[in-house]
């Protein structure tokens, strides 16, 4: 290599070292900078002449210098390091996280570093772990409060199961009387069996996992059209079922049964005045997907102002007084918790179609 060449390549490598946006360090044994380039100045807000006079440790957040120490202390033992990261004070005491490649070389006594400004990525992963850690919380404490009302609801179902055992039937003779005497009792029965089920799911998991099976759609469907045959009754509902396409899903049988539950007392509920509720119940396949297509032609939804929402907490898009916002928010935890997805095609007045589609 001649004189110009040399001189070309000592001038590209300077050039390189002054502008490249990483952290470029030369460092000796002995704890001190022995050159830096602009980018560690203008991260850190120190002059050169501060980062020289002072061992690199002074720079080092007071949490991070021991561990450090003994990392610098294997570079001296010819170990590189790697992809280490630690945290620097800046000069007006912001905390910066730096991500570090370091490479000895003994005979010279120095160590060649480079550093990549983390600040921004460690932050998103504090906020994650905050957020992550909020939701544990809230998921643990409905978790609790689904334990303690189904675990508490069942002595005032087991006292009206009482009452119905000591009614004396045979002195009623009206027969429409006996009938919702029967409705009531098949109901709490019902909901006495549901109770218990949700009590032993989270007895036996802690309530943390959710026990699958295969479930005849039929035989399930039937259990929560019995207990709403009152409602079905007096709201004139039709309900047309079809389970040709595929009659069983490895499913939950408490999650499928409030699924059907809460859907089709939605579709009751929100029917569209003077217009008798009509209820399509189907099975489906999309692409090799099991689905089920629940449709109903009530007041419907408008989607523009409930997208986003559709199946948020306490989110109610009805001024009707049993509206909670916990049915569909419920439907939605029921299915997503086992890999399914659920979506909405509605249009005001006119109805409105779900997607239940299925974990494969």
């Amino acid at each position: 290599m001649n004189y110009v060449e040399e001189n070309l390549a000592t001038y590209s490598l300077n050039r390189f070292f002054e502008l490249t946006p990483d952290l470029l360090c030369i460092a000796g044994y002995d704890g001190y900078f022995k050159k830096i380039n602009p980018a560690v100045c203008e991260l850190l807000g120190y002059s050169y002449e501060e980062l020289y006079a002072f061992p690199i440790n002074e720079f080092i957040y007071h949490e991070d210098r021991d561990i450090t120490s003994r990392h610098r202390e294997n570079l001296k033992l010819d170990i590189p390091l790697l992809n280490y990261e630690n945290r620097y004070v800046k000069k007006n005491g912001e905390i910066v996280w730096l991500s570090w490649t370091s490479m000895p070389v003994d005979e010279e006594q120095i160590v060649y570093a480079i550093a990549k400004n983390i600040t921004h990525k460690k932050k998103i992963e504090e906020e994650r772990i905050r957020l992550i850690e909020n939701l544990t919380k809230i998921n643990n404490d409905q978790k609790q409060l689904s334990y303690i009302t189904s675990h508490d609801l069942r002595s005032p179902v087991n006292n009206l199961l009482m009452v119905f055992k000591m009614l004396d039937i045979s002195k009623i003779q009206d027969t429409e009387t006996l009938e919702f005497i029967d409705i009531l009792k098949s109901a709490t029965e019902s909901l006495k069996v549901t109770l218990n089920t949700y009590v032993d799911a989270f007895t036996a998991n802690d309530g943390l996992t959710v026990q699958t099976g295969e479930i005849e759609l039929d035989k399930c469907l039937k259990v929560v059209l019995h207990s709403l045959s009152a409602l079905i009754k007096d709201s004139k509902a039709t309900i047309n079922i079809d389970f040709s396409v595929f009659d069983k899903i490895n499913f939950n049988k408490a999650y499928l049964e409030s699924i059907f539950l809460n859907l089709i007392t939605n579709s009751i509920k929100y029917t569209r005045p003077g217009i008798a509720p009509v209820i399509s119940i189907r099975s489906t396949k999309e692409k090799g997907i099991k689905q089920l297509i629940f449709t109903d032609n009530g007041v419907g939804f408008d989607m523009d102002k409930v997208k986003g929402k559709l199946f948020g907490f306490n989110q109610r898009f009805n001024d009707h007084p049993d509206s909670k916002g916990i049915g569909l928010y419920l439907v939605y935890n029921h299915i997503t918790s086992l890999g399914g997805h659920i979506s909405l095609n509605s249009k005001p007045n006119e109805g409105a179609v779900f997607t239940i589609s299925f974990k494969d």
